[in-house]
C-alpha cells in the first residue's frame, strides 16, 4: 500500500482556534447533464424504475454553477456524449495535479466511454502530461487532494494497484484508505477536503485502519452523522472559506459554520437518484 511517508498530524493544534478562512480562485470542470438518465444501476442509489426529471436536473446543475461563478471561480463545461448519462459527474472523468493529467479508466461497462472523453478534452486544450491509466481509477471519485498529499479511496471502484501509479505520476504522497459501505463507493461520498489541511468525513464508511489513519493525519476533522452522510452532505466543494454541499445536510453546516466556514447549501435531488451530488459535478482543474 504506497503510505509512503511519517503520518504527521495537520491542522489547528488546539480545537478552539478558528483560522481567518480566504477563499483561493479556483478552475472547474463541469459537463452538463443533456443526456441524464437513470437507466441502469451500478450503485444502491440508482434504481432506473423511479424516474428523473431531466428539466429539473438541469436547472439544478445551472444553479451550481452559477454558483461557482458567483464565488470567482472559473467554469468550464465539457460537451456531454449521448448514451453517456453519468457524464455529468465530471469529478470522476480524471484527476489533475501540477498540470499532469491523470485518465480515469471505469469499472464498469456502461460508464468506460467517458475516461476517453475526458482525456480527448486535455489533449485538445493543449495538456501535455497526460497518462492514461493501467489499473481501474475512477478520478476524484477516489483521488483527492489535501495538500500536497493524495487521499486514495478503494474497496468498491478504484483499484489498489492505481494508488501507486498515482503516487508515481503525480510525485506526491499517496494515502490509501478502504471504503465498506456500499452506499458510499467513492471516496467522495464519505469525505470531503476543506482546506489543505482539513477534512470532514464519517468513520462508519471506512475499515477500523482507515479510520485510525484519518484520525492520526487529521485529529480535528469534522465528523459527519449518519444522517447527513445519507444525504450526501460530505459530497461537497470548499474553496477554503466557502462549502458547498446539499442543503439537508444540516448538522453538517452547523458545524463547519462553528469552524468558521461559510456553508452554501445546494439542491440536487434529481442527480442524488445517480448517486451523485456536489463534488460529482465538479472536477478541479489544478494547472500550477
Amino acid at each position: 500500500m504506497p503510505v509512503s511517508d511519517t503520518l504527521t498530524p495537520t491542522g489547528p493544534a488546539h480545537r478552539g482556534e478558528r483560522p481567518a478562512r480566504v477563499a483561493t480562485r479556483r478552475r472547474l470542470l463541469m459537463c452538463r447533464p443533456r443526456h441524464y438518465d437513470v437507466t441502469y444501476s451500478i450503485n444502491p442509489w440508482m434504481s432506473p424504475g423511479r424516474g428523473t426529471d431531466g428539466a429539473l436536473a438541469l436547472r439544478q446543475w445551472e444553479r451550481l454553477r452559477d454558483l461557482y461563478v458567483e464565488l470567482g471561480h472559473s467554469v468550464e463545461e465539457i460537451e456531454p456524449v449521448e448514451d453517456l448519462p453519468d457524464m455529468v459527474f465530471a469529478a470522476n472523468g480524471a484527476t489533475v495535479v501540477d498540470g499532469k493529467v491523470l485518465g480515469a479508466r471505469f469499472r464498469h461497462a456502461e460508464r468506460t466511454a467517458e475516461g476517453p472523453a475526458y482525456l480527448r478534452w486535455f489533449q485538445e486544450r493543449g495538456y501535455q502530461d497526460v497518462l492514461w491509466p493501467q489499473h481501474v481509477n475512477e478520478g476524484e471519485g477516489d483521488f483527492l487532494t489535501v495538500g500536497r498529499r493524495i487521499l486514495a479511496g478503494t474497496g468498491f471502484r478504484t483499484d489498489i494497484r492505481s494508488h501507486a501509479e498515482a503516487q508515481e505520476f503525480f510525485g506526491l504522497p499517496v494515502t490509501s484508505l478502504t471504503l465498506v459501505d456500499p452506499r458510499h463507493y467513492h471516496l467522495d461520498t464519505a469525505l470531503a477536503v476543506l482546506s489543505d489541511d482539513e477534512i470532514m468525513y464519517y468513520p462508519e464508511a471506512f475499515t477500523p485502519g482507515s479510520r485510525a489513519v484519518l484520525r492520526t493525519l487529521f485529529p480535528n476533522a469534522v465528523i459527519a452523522s449518519a444522517e447527513d452522510a445519507a444525504v450526501f452532505g460530505l459530497n461537497a466543494f470548499s474553496d477554503g472559506r466557502h462549502v458547498l454541499l446539499p442543503s439537508a445536510a444540516k448538522g453538517l453546516r452547523a458545524q463547519l459554520r462553528a469552524h468558521g466556514f461559510e456553508p452554501v447549501g445546494v439542491e440536487l435531488t434529481e442527480l442524488l437518484k445517480a448517486g451523485g451530488s456536489v463534488k460529482c459535478c465538479t472536477l478541479e482543474l489544478r494547472d500550477r
